[in-house]
């Protein structure tokens, strides 16, 4: 949880990439979602009064837009599509999409793919918990700059993650284990915080890409190892 909220604070993204293989270790899948939907809230409201001057404010409102249809299909693909393939196949999407984009692929940013972007980000957080991977790869993609990057991202965790956890607690229910666990990592997600800031103040953008492309290649060979495995 240290490790996943200093790349949270300093990069925009990492915590639920990182924080959910390990949190499912410990805690029924139900449960590592919404321990993860809670404290990455968390970091989003301690964050965003800090990164609000880097926040696009148009490609936010079209990612919300994106997002509102894809929340409730990822509700759908949790509650009816067997979890192992629906990770098999993201694992493998996203190591394909990342050798892309480390080939130095690039995308033009246009209002239909901010839409896009926001309904697949959307989809991943209701269904695994992790709506990182889809913005991640576009943004890198189209090499937005590393401020508004993260800005952007932060500001509109705040918004899908409030409505990711209360669709999970209506439609799949809450536990007393959940909210015990993530009131126990908020002190260690604070000092991540506090971290994760002082790196990005010394962080280069060609560091900053090469952090993204380490946090897609562990989660699509996590995905893929995980399920192949077990």
């Amino acid at each position: 949880m240290l490790v996943a909220s200093i790349l949270q604070a300093s990069t925009g993204y990492g915590f639920s990439i990182l924080a959910t293989p390990f949190l499912l270790l410990f805690f029924e899948p139900m449960e590592a979602i919404q321990i993860n939907l809670i404290l990455s809230l968390f970091i989003s409201i301690v964050m965003i009064g800090k990164v609000k001057v880097d926040v696009d404010q148009k490609v936010l409102k079209r990612l919300i837009i994106g997002s509102i249809f894809g929340l409730p299909i990822g509700m759908v693909i949790f509650l009816w599509l067997p979890l192992n393939w629906l990770k098999l196949g993201i694992g493998i999407l996203i190591l394909v999409l990342t050798v892309l984009m480390i080939a130095q692929l690039k995308m033009k940013q246009t209002r239909n793919r901010d839409y896009g972007a926001g309904g697949l980000s959307g989809t991943l957080t209701t269904s695994i918990g992790m709506p990182g991977p889809p913005l991640l790869l576009y943004f890198s993609g189209t090499k937005t700059n590393m401020e508004i990057l993260r800005g952007t991202t932060i500001a509109f965790y705040l918004y899908i993650y409030v409505i990711s956890l209360a669709i999970q607690m209506v439609v799949a229910g809450t536990t007393q284990t959940v909210w015990l666990a993530s009131l126990v990592g908020a002190p260690v997600v604070l000092i991540g915080i506090f971290l994760g800031q002082l790196l990005f103040k010394v962080m280069s953008q060609k560091f900053f890409s090469i952090i993204s492309y380490f946090i897609l290649l562990f989660t699509g060979l996590y995905l893929c190892i995980n399920q192949l495995i077990l």
